[in-house]
């Protein structure tokens, strides 16, 4: 069975700001990857899931939290970015021996929102469920989508749309962008127990010390990052938005908001 923690504490505040998810008393579960919760050991009713996802309820002595970073977007270096729309409420210790995130997209805005609703529409929710369960069956490195739930109130995009809530699970949620944030912050310190964490939970084949250290750590992201985009390749998955705030450190696909598959083969489709 799993069990819930808090993950990433070593960080600090800085990186992990306490903010709440908005509470949608009127949520209804549409779609769960039932899979995944056996995969995960994960034992649940759909009834205090449901309560979970729609911030009527919290993991117990959990505070959830919008995560901090900056990063490159269409070649811009924009240096305050975060969950806009996002909170990560708890990490778990699953059934396989693994840590995962449990996060949820569209849970309401926070203090990275930037005058954004911090709202998603059922639309994208969908294609996120779809779209991640695709990229898994076709062995491409993917976050995956636990479940999708309906607010039971509008958003409004271009025209008023149903509202919803995804919940992503991954095996971290720490990005090309947050290690950015730091490097801008010279923030030593939070950087090297970032880099000691990541290798530990993603890169635990690294035993070298020193420089040394730090150079196999990067290498072997870089790698990792290229063999995905490979993958993206030779299945002609176009990401849509690949900035660094949307480049996970261990070298899975996040972020399916834009994305489209290539039908045709053409050099000019991007």
């Amino acid at each position: 069975m799993s069990q819930f923690f808090t993950r990433y504490t070593e960080l600090g505040e800085t990186y992990l700001v306490p903010q709440q998810p908005y509470q949608f008393e009127q949520a209804q579960l549409l779609l769960t990857n039932q899979p995944l919760l056996t995969e995960l050991g994960f034992e649940i009713d759909q009834q205090a899931l449901r309560d979970y996802l729609a911030g009527v309820s919290q993991v117990e002595r959990i505070q959830p939290v919008a995560m901090a970073y900056c990063g490159h977007q269409f070649g811009h270096f924009n240096p305050q970015l975060g969950d806009g729309r996002a909170h990560l409420i708890a990490s778990i210790a699953a059934a396989d021996g693994l840590n995962y995130d449990m996060h949820l997209k569209g849970s309401g805005a926070t203090v990275f929102s930037r005058g954004g609703d911090g709202l998603c529409a059922l639309g994208p929710a969908i294609r996120e469920y779809i779209m991640s369960h695709a990229m898994q069956a076709l062995g491409v490195p993917t976050t995956h989508c636990l479940a999708v739930l309906s607010t039971g109130q509008q958003v409004i995009r271009q025209t008023p749309e149903p509202g919803a809530v995804v919940c992503r699970i991954a095996r971290s949620h720490i990005r090309v962008g947050t290690f950015q944030l730091m490097a801008m912050n010279k923030d030593v310190a939070a950087m090297s127990k970032l880099v000691e964490l990541c290798i530990r939970e993603h890169y635990s084949d690294i035993t070298s010390s020193g420089e040394a250290r730090i150079f196999d750590f990067f290498t072997q992201v870089c790698q990792r990052q290229c063999a995905l985009i490979l993958k993206w390749m030779q299945v002609g998955f176009i990401h849509g938005v690949m900035n660094t705030d949307n480049t996970l450190i261990n070298g899975e696909t996040i972020d399916y908001g834009p994305c489209a598959m290539m039908e045709s083969f053409s050099f000019d489709t991007v």
